[in-house]
C-alpha cells in the first residue's frame, strides 16, 4: 500500500500565492518561495504549484519562478498552469519541477497525455480534474473552473489512466475553500475506479478531515492550501496526529 502524503498547494497569480472559495474571491496568501521553504521545513511530503490564471490569460507558466522555488527546496514539486506542449513540459522539468499537471489542455487534446507519458514517463504526468456536481451528475470543468465540459468526471478519470496519466489531482469545486471537509463521495468514487494514485483536494478545514479522507477513500495524497497558508493547521502537528491514528505516512 502506498504511504499517504500531505501536500500543500500554492495557487499563484501574478507571482503571489492566492486563495479563494469555490474558485472565486481570491485573496493574498503570501510569497510562494517563502511558503515553499516553510512547508519543506514543517515536513510536507510534496508541493503543488499551480499558475491558476495561465490558461485564462493564454500564457505559459512562470518557468523562472519554478526555477527559484526548485532551488530552495528538495521535496518533490508538481507544476501546472498553461501547459499544452511537450516543449512546455521540457522547460518546466529543466527548471526543476519533478512532475507536471495538465488540466484544460488534456481535455481539449486527450492525446497530449499519451504524448507526454511517452516522452517523459507516466510517473511525472499528473492530470488535474476539477469536478462539480451539476444537476445530480459530476462534471469536469476547465479554465480554472470557469467552463463546464461535456465530460463526466468518472469517465474522464478512467480515460486519463488509459491514456497514460501517472496520477490524478482531484479537486472538488463544491468543497474548495469551504473548510467543510474533503468530498468523500466523489473521492471514493474515483479512487475505487482507477489504479493510479489520486490526490484529494478541496475542503480541508481541520485535522479530522485528513483522517476521514484517508480512512474512507483510497486517496494516497491530501492537498490543502488556506489552512496551511494562514497557520490554521501546522503540518508537523497534522502528521503526528495521523501517525497516532495508525495511518502510514510518507
Amino acid at each position: 500500500m502506498l504511504k499517504k502524503r500531505i501536500i500543500p498547494c500554492l495557487d499563484i497569480k501574478d507571482g503571489t500565492t492566492v486563495k479563494g472559495i469555490n474558485f472565486e474571491g481570491l485573496r493574498n496568501a503570501g510569497d510562494p518561495i517563502e511558503l515553499a521553504k516553510r512547508y519543506e521545513k514543517e515536513g510536507a511530503d510534496e508541493l503543488v504549484f499551480l499558475d491558476i490564471t495561465a490558461t485564462i490569460e493564454e500564457r505559459k507558466t512562470f518557468a523562472e519562478l519554478v526555477r527559484k522555488i526548485a532551488s530552495e527546496i528538495s521535496i518533490p514539486f508538481t507544476v501546472g498552469g498553461g501547459i499544452s506542449t511537450v516543449e512546455d513540459v521540457r522547460k518546466l522539468l529543466e527548471a526543476g519541477a519533478d512532475k507536471i499537471s495538465i488540466n484544460s489542455s488534456a481535455v481539449k487534446n486527450p492525446q497530449l497525455i499519451s504524448e507526454l507519458a511517452k516522452e517523459f514517463g507516466s510517473q511525472c504526468i499528473v492530470v488535474a480534474i476539477d469536478t462539480k456536481l451539476v444537476n445530480g451528475s459530476d462534471w469536469v470543468h476547465i479554465k480554472g473552473g470557469r467552463e463546464i465540459t461535456e465530460l463526466k468526471t468518472f469517465d474522464w478519470a478512467k480515460k486519463t489512466e488509459q491514456l497514460g496519466a501517472g496520477e490524478i489531482l482531484l479537486t472538488s469545486m463544491d468543497g474548495d475553500g469551504t473548510k467543510n471537509g474533503f468530498d468523500i463521495r466523489i473521492t471514493s468514487l474515483i479512487t475505487e475506479s482507477v489504479n493510479i494514485p489520486v490526490i484529494a483536494s478541496g475542503g480541508a478545514g481541520n485535522i479530522e478531515h485528513f483522517e476521514h479522507v484517508f480512512n474512507r477513500t483510497r486517496a494516497t495524497g491530501a492537498l490543502a492550501a488556506s489552512v496551511f497558508h494562514f497557520g490554521e493547521i501546522k503540518i508537523h502537528d497534522l502528521k503526528n496526529n495521523l501517525k497516532s491514528k495508525k495511518l502510514a505516512l510518507r
